[in-house]
């Protein structure tokens, strides 16, 4: 990670706004290069769903402080409220469904950030990392690959979707766990159980639900698991 403490505060603070620009800058030109050419809209939503939960992880590398991650967090809450009544980023709405999913999204980070970032940011990165390329996985591989399907109060599912929120929840986890802790087998003990209960939350939590349940979830799970380990 890059230390920043040599750095003038307005600097490091400079630095670690523009990085975030730019790469959310990068993310929706790419789902708005996506859209344009009437790529799958399912493909729009999960690049933006995928590349603004990075966004986590980028703080944590920098070491953005706790009030910058929580006024993004409250911001970005705010303009996912909106976008639920008026057309402020249309390309995330052309899937055939209206949730509160993206709202619960930006609510899930701003709880994160708010509860653990002083403290165990670690734990908060597990939670939206596991959200955003969990869920992003499942969705992409289960409509591409999904045979097996279920349907569980309105939301249709597949079992090789769920297996996909599985096992790249695992690897998401186990890869912020040795940035963090360094390579420790017993993680595994966090990791298998953490990343199998987000797999069966995103598959039954109802109408954008699983948004809120997972990352949440994930993170407090993963940091009570290890804290008994």
């Amino acid at each position: 990670m890059i230390a920043t403490s040599e750095i003038s505060p307005i600097a490091t603070l400079s630095m670690q706004i523009s990085a975030v620009l730019v790469w959310l800058g990068l993310v929706f030109l790419t789902s708005n290069i996506l859209h344009r050419f009437k790529q799958d809209p399912e493909l729009v939503r999960k690049v933006v769903h995928i590349g603004t939960g990075n966004v986590l992880l980028i703080a944590w590398w920098l070491h953005f402080p706790t009030w910058l991650c929580v006024s993004a967090g409250v911001t970005f809450s705010a303009i996912a409220l909106a976008s639920h009544y008026i057309s402020v980023l249309p390309m995330l709405n052309d899937v055939g469904r209206k949730t509160y999913g993206i709202f619960y999204y930006a609510l899930s980070i701003t709880i994160l950030v708010a509860l653990l970032w002083d403290r165990f940011p670690e734990y908060a990165v597990i939670g939206v990392m596991v959200m955003s390329w969990g869920d992003g996985m499942a969705a992409l591989i289960g409509k591409r690959f999904g045979k097996h399907t279920f349907v569980h109060m309105g939301n249709k599912r597949s079992l090789e979707g769920s297996f996909a929120m599985f096992v790249t929840s695992a690897i998401v986890m186990v890869i912020i766990l040795v940035l963090a802790n360094g390579f420790r087998f017993r993680d595994l003990g966090v990791v298998i159980p953490v990343a199998a209960i987000a797999a069966i939350l995103e598959a039954f939590s109802p109408g954008g639900t699983d948004n809120i349940s997972v990352p949440l979830s994930s993170a407090f799970l993963s940091y009570l698991l290890e804290s008994t380990l």
